[in-house]
């Protein structure tokens, strides 16, 4: 008999709730929702940091925007898209270390693709572009799933995050917050 591929994940900090003014009242974050916010908080920082007031970020930018004139420059550009992507994969590492312990089925070969695809279809309906679209496109998604389990079927989100990223590719393809593009004829 073959193993089961499914590993648990424990949660490393309490995911319980306190409750000020009893039952009735307001609950306070958890330690694990404590932990999210922290950990996305100071990813965000770092990664603004190194974008906003280190060389290499401005190397990293000048490579995505205008490779062949970053080469002119003398920049690397070949290294800068590995640690571009040395970069993603710390980002992706960390969303699935926070993501993964709140899975009822823990660690499988396909525990984020669901995550991957809500978090392609928030980018994609904000503008692929547009760092603001991105976050409006992220707490759109939020509403619209949570509306979808709440009034249809708790078992429909990734069919509603699918229909969602269909329209919006058929009706605006670069998003609602992108920019229109000059077409070089």
């Amino acid at each position: 008999m073959a193993a089961s591929p499914n590993r648990a994940v424990s949660n490393p900090f309490s995911r319980d709730f306190t409750f000020v003014g009893g039952t009735n009242g307001f609950a306070l974050p958890s330690s694990y929702d404590l932990f999210v916010y922290v950990s996305v908080f100071a990813m965000v920082a770092a990664l603004m940091l190194l974008f906003g007031r280190t060389r290499l970020g401005l190397r990293l930018r000048a490579s995505a925007f205008a490779p062949e004139v970053s080469r002119l420059l003398g920049v690397n550009v070949a290294r800068m898209r590995t640690v571009g992507w040395a970069l993603a994969a710390v980002a992706g590492a960390l969303a699935a270390m926070v993501i993964l312990p709140t899975s009822p089925s823990g660690i499988t070969p396909t525990a984020m693709d669901q995550v991957f695809v809500t978090a392609f279809t928030a980018a994609v309906l904000g503008g692929l572009d547009s760092p603001v679209g991105a976050v409006v496109g992220g707490l759109s998604i939020g509403v619209i799933l949570s509306y979808v389990t709440g009034y249809w079927s708790p078992d429909a989100p990734p069919v509603a995050t699918l229909l969602l990223l269909l329209a919006v590719l058929l009706i605006r393809p670069n998003g609602i917050f992108s920019g229109m593009k000059a077409r070089h004829v």
